[in-house]
């Protein structure tokens, strides 16, 4: 009888206590639902118009910075180096010597062949007198021209041989850094110096196949680098490769630039944009009135509902080029709309809105600065 008496109590009891939880939150639900049914105060938003502009059409690619011309100056033959023309970083026309090696046995020959053909050009030359008068033969006139061609042939070479241990600068353009030392032996092909041609300079880049038709000989370009943010460098198209590499499909562009000053050094990583010679008109807003995500950029348009009051409709856009603060919008939206210029995450479509008065915001911060500079 107890056991009975204490279950019915503790089946009351337990009523009782979610009676209470669930009147609580329908309560809570019943509240909620009053408040959103309450008319919200307009949001306060900034707007622009989208304005039509004259823009130029560019593709943009990374590439990097090459050289006209640019090796590292070697030897053809060995030798101890006798004689340093030059310093790190100079400035060298084509054919200015370099370095000499030490040439004595080359020289040595050289007299000796010279020499040799001397005495060659003597006998052919006494034979050469004979020969009219009969005194000699015509297969002994041929082989002392023969001899004497033979002669003047090892001179040429034993000349060459000794014009080996002159390196000279194959081309103008400016040194690096000296790798050699006075004195030092050097094998066949040892590396002297870097020597680069800096003006004018190459910027290679590589473009998708589906660029290809927006791109050609003569058309001008734009190269920024690191090491001058700031700074544009122009140039033209020189070169387009003449097929697309079948692993990237992508095609390879080499453009010329003008580097008086030698900013450019072969290696930099570049950013190259390439212009076509034909404005378009595009529509332009500025970036922060583009939201861009995943699934599709879009951006709130402000327009009069029914009742005559302003609210946004979300637009799905297509966006293109961006330049400075503005971008060009190619699908989505007409010159003359009235945009959401920020604070897009915090509209839904379809909300009430009210533009702010960029004069009374210029005001109220002009106040608040009073304010401030008083206190």
């Amino acid at each position: 009888m107890r056991t009975a008496f204490r279950f019915v109590i503790a089946i009351v009891f337990l009523g009782v206590v979610l009676g209470g939880i669930f009147g609580y939150t329908f309560w809570q639900f019943g509240q909620m639902q009053e408040q959103m049914s309450q008319p919200q105060p307009p949001a306060e938003i900034s707007v622009v118009q989208s304005q039509t502009e004259q823009w130029t059409p560019t593709v943009k690619a990374v590439g990097s910075i090459v050289a006209v011309n640019g090796i590292d100056v070697a030897n053809e033959v060995p030798g101890v180096i006798q004689q340093i023309n030059f310093e790190s970083g100079d400035l060298v026309s084509k054919g200015d010597v370099l370095i000499r090696l030490d040439a004595a046995i080359e020289e040595a020959a050289l007299r000796t062949r010279g020499a040799e053909a001397q005495l060659a050009r003597q006998e052919f030359q006494r034979i050469a007198d004979l020969l009219p008068k009969r005194a000699v033969s015509q297969s002994q006139y041929d082989q002392a021209k023969a001899n004497y061609d033979a002669a003047n042939a090892r001179v040429n070479e034993a000349e060459a041989q000794l014009s080996k241990k002159v390196i000279r600068a194959p081309f103008d353009g400016t040194l690096g850094i000296r790798l050699v030392d006075q004195g030092q032996y050097i094998g066949t092909g040892t590396p002297i110096v870097e020597i680069n041609m800096l003006d004018p300079i190459y910027a290679d880049y590589t473009l998708s196949e589906k660029n290809l038709p927006d791109v050609a000989v003569g058309y001008s370009v734009v190269a920024t680098v690191a090491a001058a943010p700031n700074t544009e460098f122009k140039g033209t198209v020189s070169a387009i490769n003449t097929s697309v590499n079948a692993d990237t499909r992508s095609v390879r562009i080499r453009a010329t630039l003008a580097n008086r000053d030698q900013r450019l050094r072969p290696g930099m990583f570049a950013t190259v944009n390439t212009r076509q010679p034909d404005d378009i008109t595009v529509v332009t807003v500025p970036r922060t009135a583009i939201s861009y995500n995943t699934y599709g950029d879009f951006a709130f348009v402000v327009e009069d509902n029914d009742q005559g009051q302003k609210v946004v409709t979300r637009r799905s856009v297509r966006s293109g080029d961006a330049r400075d603060d503005r971008v060009a919008v190619l699908e989505g939206l007409e010159a003359g709309e009235t945009v959401v210029s920020k604070g897009l995450l915090r509209l839904r479509s379809g909300q009430p809105v009210k533009i702010q008065d960029d004069s009374d915001n210029a005001e109220k911060n002009a106040s608040q600065s009073q304010q401030e500079a008083s206190e």
